[in-house]
């Protein structure tokens, strides 16, 4: 299994902070959560194979570098849209392909409701993006959708994680890479994240009931 790798940095210990706040305002939050996500797509992206590329400086030829391969960004519907323009900032080249999936709260597992993959040429490497790792199920459907399509790297990104989730994803996908700012405490009783941030959805749609 490949390891967990935790982002640990000041700058992501203060906006981990500032998402934590109840009293942090929707425009802030949602801020908070692009300034991260670009911070675990740097981290995410090293290791990302390239090929020379010659170009010409004003100076003169020299042999520089691209990206090889297809990269797709693949956001859980809808948190993890809060998570795109991030990584199109740092891979403006990437393909965005989108996964609907919402926990049954019930049963806590997850329920698909939204799949437009196609069903052949896969993208060489995937980022599942979701704001929160809790019990794990979403993340495992897409990753499995991801595995069907064919794709051959597939990494998660998620702002918060609970050992819970990283555990079930690791035991049921574990090729997947898991890319994360913070390991919280756990889940509760009704399956949410503990000390968490709330429900990341409504923070940054600002649709808090």
């Amino acid at each position: 299994m490949r390891e967990v790798k935790v982002l640990e940095h000041p700058l992501v210990a203060y906006h981990l902070t500032v998402l934590r706040n109840r009293e942090t305002p929707t425009w802030e939050f949602r801020q908070t959560v692009n300034r991260l996500s670009m911070l675990l797509a740097y981290e995410a992206t090293e290791g990302l194979p390239t090929e020379d590329w010659p170009v010409e400086t004003p100076i003169t030829k020299t042999i520089g570098k691209r990206l090889h391969g297809r990269i797709g960004i693949v956001p859980i519907l809808r948190a993890g849209l809060g998570m795109v323009d991030a990584m199109l900032q740092v891979l403006p080249m990437a393909e965005v392909w989108h996964l609907g999936l919402y926990r049954d709260e019930e049963t806590a597992r997850p329920v698909s409701y939204y799949n437009k993959l196609p069903k052949t040429n896969p993208v060489d490497v995937a980022f599942i993006l979701d704001p929160m790792l809790a019990t794990g199920g979403s993340a495992q459907a897409a990753y499995q959708a991801l595995e069907r399509w064919g794709v051959s790297t597939i990494k998660m990104l998620a702002i918060i994680s609970v050992p819970e989730g990283i555990s079930q994803l690791r035991a049921s996908c574990p090729k997947i890479e898991i890319h994360t700012c913070s390991v919280d405490q756990g889940l509760n009783e009704h399956k949410f994240i503990v000390p968490g941030l709330g429900d990341a959805g409504d923070r940054i749609f600002n649709t808090l009931h």
